[in-house]
């Protein structure tokens, strides 16, 4: 018993230290992207979040606000590749994925998409139709993507960052619900304050080149799928499993809890939901640098898990009831233990 006990404690240690190790990256990664972004803190947490659960992740928020230059920073300061793809109406599915053609001498050939890339900008997605969107979706959920006849595997990490414009209607599409529940987060991006936006003058696209900033990766894959498997290795008690489950059950069942907000449901979330609050939990109590998810963890990443999965009625549109709103009733409604 000695021995074993001696083991586990042994485990515990190295657990820790691996996750103060990946804080130290990552501390050192987000100085770097302050060269040249200003403020979002929250969302820049979210998504190194999404980064470590193995997520992706739909960006939304006017223009302007830099969607496109947070996503496009992260990539470069983690080392890895990446890939824009700038959504328009006329865009077509071998546009993301690839395409297999044929040279006389050389025969058929297979030239990969910029989906083979570790960080894919999915830039305006709406602006596509559903069928395009939907290329994005075997590649999402399995890693691979289908080509011809042939199956290929994508780089790993492999990570989907996805924007929309909320304000426009003319010319975009409605993202389809498989698609959207394939997202780990939807992420909110809202205006900066005076004093950043002050400070965003100086350090602007308009004013300056990317380059100009010299930003330097201080992350690698290698370092991603390490701290990714060190998030599986976070001890999640029964208590809090059971806990997700209810948070989740209250989005189909709300009057089980007595969410009031819960008759503008259309649909609850999916189990897929369960598995990214769970997962999510993992992922935020590493960068609060801890070994064990906490009840905290769980309300903290349940907005970003869950607005994009609740589906509002017309009447809950009528009144203007967002989606929320319905998580934060559920949050203090649906009981811990």
């Amino acid at each position: 018993m000695r021995a074993i006990s001696s083991k586990k404690v042994h485990e515990n240690r190295e657990l820790d230290k691996a996750i103060k190790d990946i804080n130290t990256k990552i501390d050192a990664t987000k100085v770097e992207i302050r060269k040249i972004l200003i403020g979002q803190e929250e969302v820049l947490n979210s998504l190194f979040e999404a980064i470590l659960a193995n997520g992706h992740v739909l960006v939304e928020g006017i223009p302007g606000t830099g969607k496109t230059l947070l996503v496009r920073t992260l990539s470069k300061v983690s080392g890895s590749m990446f890939s824009r793809i700038q959504f328009t109406p006329d865009l077509l599915p071998t546009d993301i994925l690839g395409i297999t053609t044929y040279e006389e001498g050389k025969g058929f050939y297979t030239v990969k998409g910029p989906i083979f890339s570790n960080f894919v900008l999915a830039d305006e997605i709406n602006r596509s139709p559903p069928k395009v969107q939907s290329a994005l979706l075997e590649g999402m959920q399995e890693r691979q993507v289908t080509i011809g006849k042939e199956t290929f595997k994508l780089p790993h990490p492999f990570m989907v960052m996805a924007t929309q414009n909320p304000l426009e209607q003319l010319g975009t599409y409605k993202l389809p619900e498989a698609q959207v529940d394939r997202f780990l987060y939807k992420i909110i991006v809202k205006y900066p304050s005076p004093e950043e936006e002050l400070k965003i003058l100086n350090t602007n696209m308009t004013t300056h080149k990317f380059d100009d900033f010299n930003l330097l990766p201080k992350l690698s894959p290698a370092d991603i799928i390490h701290a990714q498997e060190i998030v599986k290795k976070v001890y999640s008690d029964t208590k809090i499993e059971k806990y997700i489950i209810r948070i989740v059950d209250a989005t189909r069942y709300p009057q089980k809890y007595n969410v009031e907000t819960g008759k503008f449901i259309e649909y609850g979330a999916s189990p897929r939901s369960s598995i990214s609050l769970f997962i999510a939990s993992k992922a935020r109590a590493v960068m609060h640098k801890r070994s064990y998810v906490t009840q905290q963890d769980v309300k903290e990443v349940a907005r970003n898990v869950l607005r994009h999965r609740i589906l509002i009625n017309f009447e809950g549109e009528a009144e203007n009831i967002t989606s929320d709103m319905i998580v934060d009733e559920l949050l203090k409604k649906v009981p811990i233990l």
